[in-house]
């Protein structure tokens, strides 16, 4: 049992998720990791690990950062998924939103004191587990790439909302839209990335 908070966790463990899982969709497998499947994780991060490291070297411009960082956002998944609605989105915005707000804390840090990085001591099992699999540092190019393949208006919301920290209401201010209007485009945005990754395996 691992600690975090003062709230006990069950461990992943170190082993690669069974073949069954290949293919499922993130219904499932969200539901296994509520269930405290540590193979649905494993999966989840085989899956979304690349585009998390993404998105996070696009907000932090720095290798090393990214790569705990997107250590972190799985690990805040694990502990997290409670927090995930179905009837209020699909995953992949709210997985994305995730790696977002962590990527911002950790500017802030790094803004208000010698860069403090986010501890994963008590995480060390999986987090070998993670750096198995480790992105290339060159992948926030297939993620600019995906994003220039998104509509105008979708590209324009994901900049400011992801890539530059705005809140949905600033970005909707800023690109003169309604407050509804950005927010679907966001959401629409966020599935095409998705869609574009998987076709194209950046």
């Amino acid at each position: 049992m691992l600690k975090s908070g003062g709230a006990s966790h069950c461990a992943p463990v170190l082993r690669s998720p069974p073949d069954e899982m290949r293919g499922m969709s993130d219904d499932p497998i969200i539901q296994q990791i509520r269930q405290r499947n540590p193979d649905a994780l494993i999966h989840l991060y085989r899956e979304y690990g690349r585009l998390v490291y993404s998105i996070a070297y696009r907000c932090l411009e720095d290798a090393q950062d990214a790569e705990e960082l997107t250590q972190d956002v799985f690990l805040r998944v694990w502990d997290k998924i409670g927090q995930f609605d179905a009837t209020r989105g699909s995953f992949t915005p709210w997985l994305a939103a995730l790696t977002r707000n962590a990527a911002i804390d950790r500017l802030r840090v790094r803004r208000n004191a010698n860069t403090v990085p986010i501890s994963l001591d008590e995480h060390a099992h999986l987090q070998e587990t993670l750096k198995a699999d480790e992105p290339d540092l060159d992948l926030q190019r297939g993620l600019a790439a995906a994003v220039e393949a998104l509509p105008a208006e979708q590209r324009q919301a994901i900049e400011l909302a992801y890539f530059r920290g705005m809140s949905q209401r600033e970005v909707a201010a800023t690109l003169h839209r309604p407050l509804g209007t950005v927010k679907s485009h966001i959401r629409q945005g966020m599935e095409r990335l998705r869609q574009l990754w998987k076709q194209h395996e950046f």
